[in-house]
């Protein structure tokens, strides 16, 4: 299994965890952008589905997220999104909305609401492999 590393600096990561506490109890959801695997810029989306246990993005939000991400010349790296209560691993909706093979799905659990567990993959065709996280100042 060849693993691949996500690259996020400190302040990334709290970016994204904060978005996730912040939207608690339900389901957070959002982007990020950078160079190879090193991730430069977070975008967090709204979740229209309201939900504890599931997330959809809201399109118009997906849109202009995508065209700043061109417009910075950066590559669109992940997806991330947030299991309140769950584990920090793709439930089964999350595999089978899982349509881009080569990002990135980093997913933050809030089972321990003070220790927020955070892991990434790349899901290819259902499959799950997990990926190296690498924090930058840590």
């Amino acid at each position: 299994m060849l693993f691949e590393m996500l690259i996020l600096n400190k302040e990334i990561l709290e970016e994204i965890v904060n978005h996730c506490k912040k939207e608690f109890p339900l389901e957070a959801c959002g982007v990020f952008a950078g160079k190879g695997n090193r991730v430069e810029k977070v975008f967090s989306l709204s979740n229209v589905e309201k939900n504890s246990w599931r997330f959809l993005a809201d399109s118009r939000e997906q849109f202009k997220v995508f065209k700043e991400i061109e417009n910075l010349g950066l590559e669109f790296l992940g997806i991330y999104h947030s299991h309140p209560y769950g584990s920090a691993y793709p439930s089964e909706r999350d595999k089978e909305l899982a349509f881009y093979p080569d990002l990135f799905y980093l997913i933050i659990s809030f089972k321990n609401l003070d220790s927020p567990e955070i892991k990434a993959y790349k899901i290819k065709e259902e499959k799950i492999e997990e990926e190296k996280i690498f924090i930058e100042g840590d």
